[in-house]
């Protein structure tokens, strides 16, 4: 079935900081959507048990003392979005989340410091990570355009709706209609095969992140590009 026409598993997460081997989930949103259903969501605000930062808080507007008060404890959170995630993976329905690399390895980091099964052993292995990363193909379709490739700013040029940037559950969305999009208006994206264009994805992502390497090399600049995706698989 052309994976356009099947549900996809939208996910998103904001966190206390960008360095998934210290910092923690502080919000967690994956919402099934597409195949003409009803969406089907599901939030967590969680305690990631450490201070979150000011400049966090002021990206997500989630405070220390909200997550305290009403966040779950964390290890029930990460058990919680792992076995979701890995039961619809094992449905055939692909995560799709925007720069997965970051989400996806935050997760397994998160999952593996509290004691909670990783999601990749929950489906076998790498292969059995099904995953559409809107970040990554849009930088293959489109590699020569000019400008920044944040989220805000692939939906602005995509003209997807999002209704709050930074909220876990409007990101998730809007990756999904990210990706839904770039399929539509690309054959070389809608008219692959899931299994075949997420193997197309690593190899995508590892040329992207080459060819970054390299430009911070010539510029002198002391900057290490991740090149695994969709998960870094390394422990620290």
């Amino acid at each position: 079935m052309d994976w356009l026409e099947r549900p996809l598993a939208a996910f998103d997460l904001e966190t206390t900081g960008t360095d998934p081997e210290e910092d923690r989930i502080v919000t967690a949103s994956v919402a099934l959507v597409g195949a003409d259903m009803e969406p089907e969501a599901n939030d967590w605000l969680v305690d990631p048990g450490i201070e979150i930062p000011e400049g966090a808080t002021r990206i997500h507007k989630i405070t220390t003392e909200m997550a305290r008060e009403e966040g779950r404890a964390a290890p029930e959170a990460v058990a919680e979005i792992t076995a979701l995630l890995a039961g619809y993976l094992n449905e055939d329905y692909p995560i799709v989340a925007f720069n997965a690399r970051y989400d996806l390895t935050m997760l397994d980091r998160e999952a593996r410091r509290h004691g909670v099964e990783p999601l990749v052993e929950l489906v076998g292995g790498p292969m059995g990570l099904i995953v559409l990363d809107p970040l990554i193909l849009d930088k293959q379709v489109d590699p020569y355009r000019p400008g920044k490739r944040k989220l805000t700013d692939l939906c602005q040029h995509y003209g997807v709706e999002l209704d709050q940037a930074h909220a876990s559950n409007a990101d998730a969305l809007a990756a999904a209609r990210l990706a839904w999009r770039l399929g539509s208006e690309n054959a070389e994206l809608g008219d692959a095969d899931l299994p075949t264009l997420h193997e197309s994805q690593i190899e995508w992502a590892r040329a992207q992140a080459e060819g970054l390497q390299k430009f911070f090399d010539e510029k002198g600049l002391d900057e290490k590009v991740e090149t695994e995706w969709p998960l870094v698989m390394s422990v620290a």
